[in-house]
């Protein structure tokens, strides 16, 4: 039974280096048993579906993270119906693991909104967070949590790489090898995703 379980939610469409230095940060640093990788079904505070399949998204985070035997890819919100609330998924790993440490992983951009999440201040009961600190963004929570978040703050080489910029140079044709992990890049050139 883990006794510390971090959280790294988010669309991973596709998952790329940025994620994967997240997730060693937290577990480097936190001394974290396992990190859970959470791909969303359906995020609530993103503009439209994702590009990719659910089904392609989770076997791309399982290449992603395969070097790294502590992280787990859970896609218990790509079966979920409807919008993929954290405060869920929060609540069903506080069930399944009642007595570990449980910390949500996210960037200084995700913590700005933190207060938009769903039932922020229950979330803050339930977990903790470990910011991902980046050049210019603060890691102050939003001032309506301040009082009740618990957070941490993770130091990592910045990764200056995104899904969007990574979406939009596979749809020009440009190979964008850097941030890519090396079994998602082939699993994206073997489905042609992304692809106009």
């Amino acid at each position: 039974m883990p006794a510390a379980i971090g959280i790294l939610g988010g669309t991973f469409d596709p998952p790329h280096a940025g994620h994967v230095a997240a997730a060693v940060a937290a577990h480097k640093q936190l001394g974290l048993d396992e990190v859970r990788v959470i791909p969303a079904g359906q995020a609530p505070l993103r503009a439209g579906a994702p590009v990719a399949s659910a089904a392609d998204r989770v076997a791309m985070c399982r290449l992603a993270f395969a070097e790294h035997p502590w992280a787990v890819v859970d896609d218990r919100e790509t079966r979920r119906a409807g919008t993929s609330w954290s405060v869920d998924t929060a609540r069903e790993l506080t069930r399944e693991h009642p007595d570990a440490l449980r910390v949500w992983i996210l960037g200084a951009d995700q913590l700005a909104r933190l207060d938009r999440w769903k039932d922020v201040v229950e979330l803050c009961g339930l977990v903790e967070f470990a910011v991902l600190s980046r050049e210019g963004i603060s890691t102050l929570p939003p001032p309506s949590l301040a009082t009740v978040i618990r957070l941490s703050v993770l130091k990592a080489p910045e990764v200056r790489v995104s899904s969007t910029a990574l979406r939009e140079a596979l749809r020009r044709g440009d190979s964008p090898r850097n941030g890519l992990p090396l079994g998602v890049a082939r699993h994206i050139d073997e489905r042609s995703l992304y692809q106009a």
